[in-house]
């Protein structure tokens, strides 16, 4: 199974920290260059409400490395964002697809730690890791494994999308994701550094600013707009949830990270502002 890094020209220091993630738990991949708003003043044409020119050129480096896994010869492809941190039994599961669910399109392989919904049927995937079915949203897209048909498939099907490529995958709101079975891995192999708090290097995303910026506008303008009727509506909705959750054996949970091991030093410089 080919691993595939996103990693800027310019971000020279991620490309420090994840190779030597990789070298760590004994793992080869290939890096993909990600596509750089600097160098494609163009994208802000590309630009919406949904999405920022950083985004966009986010879900462009994405859908290179879906288009090298639709062409490729493995059954399925792991891609990674260049700010993860891999637990130590990374390299057993990257270096073998046997593991992976037979009906399985997408295996989200990474935690934000949050709660999320999941079947509670697990399928056990070796050593001490299972799979679960994904049933809400859990964002990030810094780490998951495709197969070949479902690269080609969100190859296709994101040719004008406007939305986040984490919510393209990962949101059953959207039809890229909600066609498709997806499994998360129990425990997760991977995070994003930002997430370890004082354990990581703090190598922080320029997606993040541009969402909370986002997200600010939008809550001030539907901050005068709510009225009773929205209110009995969430209301309706949360309780509809409810149900729902239990009568499909949902579980609710926050997937932990695996136990990372013995951790390589991992050199960075002060140019942290190269994020995707």
């Amino acid at each position: 199974m080919k691993c595939l890094v996103i990693n800027l020209d310019r971000s020279r220091d991620r490309l420090d920290h994840v190779t030597a993630e990789f070298a760590r738990i004994g793992v080869a991949f290939e890096r993909v260059a990600a596509i750089d708003v600097i160098d494609r003043p163009d994208l802000s044409r590309l630009a919406t409400k949904r999405m920022s020119s950083v985004e966009v050129a986010c879900l462009l480096s994405h859908r290179a490395c879906w288009a090298i896994i639709a062409a490729g010869d493995d059954s399925h492809g792991a891609v990674f964002e260049d700010d993860v941190v891999l637990s130590a039994g990374a390299g057993d599961l990257l270096g073998d697809a046997g593991w992976i669910p037979a009906d399985a399109d997408i295996v989200k392989i990474e935690t934000f730690r949050q709660k999320i919904s999941l079947k509670r049927k697990r399928i056990s995937c070796g050593s001490s890791f299972a799979a679960s079915r994904l049933l809400s949203a859990h964002i990030g897209a810094a780490g998951y494994i495709l197969s070949k048909q479902a690269a080609r498939d969100l190859f296709d099907a994101t040719e004008n999308a406007d939305t986040p490529v984490d919510q393209l995958i990962f949101n059953p709101l959207f039809p890229t994701s909600s066609s498709k079975v997806i499994y998360q891995l129990i425990p997760a192999i991977c995070m994003q550094d930002r997430l370890l708090g004082k354990e990581g290097s703090m190598l922080p995303s320029l997606l993040k600013p541009d969402r909370m910026r986002r997200s600010m506008a939008t809550r001030a303008s539907e901050r005068g707009m709510k009225n009773a009727v929205t209110k009995a509506r969430t209301e309706i909705r949360r309780l509809v949830i409810q149900i729902v959750n239990i009568w499909r054996l949902r579980q609710r949970t926050i997937i932990p990270l695996g136990q990372r091991g013995g951790q390589a030093s991992t050199p960075h410089t002060q140019h942290r502002q190269n994020a995707l």
